[in-house]
């Protein structure tokens, strides 16, 4: 099984090789094709006004100045053409991916775009929480996703689905097993635009994420799960036309 392994927060970060590490622990053809510089937030964007630069930095290990959705088309079109990868994986985020996060997140992009080449795929992110600077807990992901990989495998995912997984901001010992969930709301508006001042007197802004501590979710659901020490297993579809209402418009507009 060949393994293509990309992320957003770019070709250094410790989420990569963590994942490398799952991949390496399934297959021995395990490839890894990451941004050159961090981009996350950059959802499913794709580089059409700059050129891609594509850098060798080690064996099967490539840095692109690109987005993460250029690291699977370099990787699947160009790299690896003569024989596609069999799986991707794109993680581990530095941060949690769920709710509307995966409308953003340069990680879930990659694993779209997997899903987009027909390719089955896997976005993985770890929760870790930014008060008193501390890491996120690296152990959780290694010791159970190459389990929770397998199994999802083994049950031949279809065509234009990708799977999501978080894993929560705990220690190892405090897991609380699987969830498949759907995918929640945040409470609130989680984003704000913060004003500041320049050394000549010109205000300049930051895109500022104000995390809510105290929501914690439906029931069910992805922000739900996590916050209760469970690694969370979304299925996501490319295909997002909202079927229940599409019926209703096509009623509506079939009586002008």
């Amino acid at each position: 099984m060949r393994i293509l392994i990309t992320n957003d927060d770019g070709i250094h970060s410790d989420g990569l090789d963590v994942c490398a590490e799952i991949g390496k622990s399934l297959s021995d053809d395990v490839w890894v094709i990451a941004p050159e510089f961090d981009q996350s937030g950059v959802s499913h964007s794709l580089s059409l006004n700059d050129p891609l630069r594509l850098r060798a930095i080690g064996e099967r290990r490539f840095a692109v100045k690109g987005t993460p959705t250029d690291c699977v088309l370099m990787g699947s079109s160009h790299v690896l053409k003569e024989r596609p990868p069999d799986l991707i994986l794109s993680g581990v985020n530095h941060g949690r991916n769920t709710a509307e996060d995966v409308i953003y997140s340069g990680t879930v992009a990659g694993a779209v775009e997997g899903a987009v080449l027909g390719i089955p795929s896997i976005a993985l992110s770890q929760a870790y929480s930014s008060r008193g600077g501390k890491p996120p807990n690296w152990d959780i992901a290694p010791h159970y996703a190459p389990a929770i990989i397998r199994k999802l495998i083994g049950t031949q995912m279809p065509r234009g689905v990708l799977v999501n997984i978080n894993f929560p901001n705990c220690k190892l010992s405090e897991v609380k097993g699987v969830a498949v969930t759907s995918l929640g709301r945040h409470h609130g508006g989680r984003l704000r635009i913060d004003q500041r001042t320049d050394g000549r007197g010109n205000a300049y802004y930051w895109i500022a994420y104000v995390p809510d501590r105290s929501h914690r979710g439906t029931e069910g659901t992805d922000v739900a799960a996590i916050a209760d020490n469970k690694i969370t297993i979304t299925p996501l579809r490319i295909d997002m036309t909202d079927e229940p209402f599409m019926t209703k418009l096509a009623e509506q507009f079939a009586k002008e």
